[in-house]
């Protein structure tokens, strides 16, 4: 066999790894992914469709009223799309920026809307004395019992 075509055949073969390569990262789906943000152990993760919603919800640690972050996955990006909560205090907002609004509930809680950023991760810590609640799916998941209190967590897209 002559070096000319043995190169030729050594352009095939890469070529057909990089097809099948590309072939079934294309049909592996991306996932929403929930792990050890200190050690990468995965808890628990989740198939998802472009535009998905889920919460967290959690009890501030100072005025002890519940907050609810939402975010919708668009790509593999999670934007804010409201924050709820029911009382001012130290860690919540206090000022709107640009193209956020304020809207009073009838509950009598308040949700910022109008987010314009986006994450690649978000970071939590699992509370030590309320707990953190991931609504996804329609499950509520009690984070406390699924990774344990003072956990570091990741929410990311895989």
């Amino acid at each position: 066999m002559s070096s000319k075509t043995s190169r030729v055949g050594v352009i095939v073969a890469l070529t057909l790894c990089l097809v099948a390569f590309i072939s079934i990262i294309s049909i592996t789906p991306s996932r929403l992914v929930l792990t050890n943000a200190d050690t990468g152990e995965e808890y628990a993760h989740w198939a998802y469709s472009d535009g998905m919603e889920f919460s967290v919800e959690f009890i501030h640690s100072v005025h002890r009223s519940p907050v609810r972050d939402t975010f919708q996955v668009r790509g593999c990006k999670l934007y804010p799309i409201a924050t709820t909560f029911t009382s001012y205090g130290a860690g919540m907002q206090t000022e709107l920026n640009e193209g956020e609004e304020l809207r009073y509930n009838k509950d009598g809680t308040m949700t910022i809307i109008g987010f314009k950023n986006s994450f690649k991760r978000l970071n939590y810590i699992v509370g030590t004395v309320s707990d953190h609640i991931l609504y996804i799916g329609g499950q509520n998941i009690s984070l406390r019992d699924l990774c344990g209190r003072n956990a570091h967590i990741s929410i990311f897209v895989r």
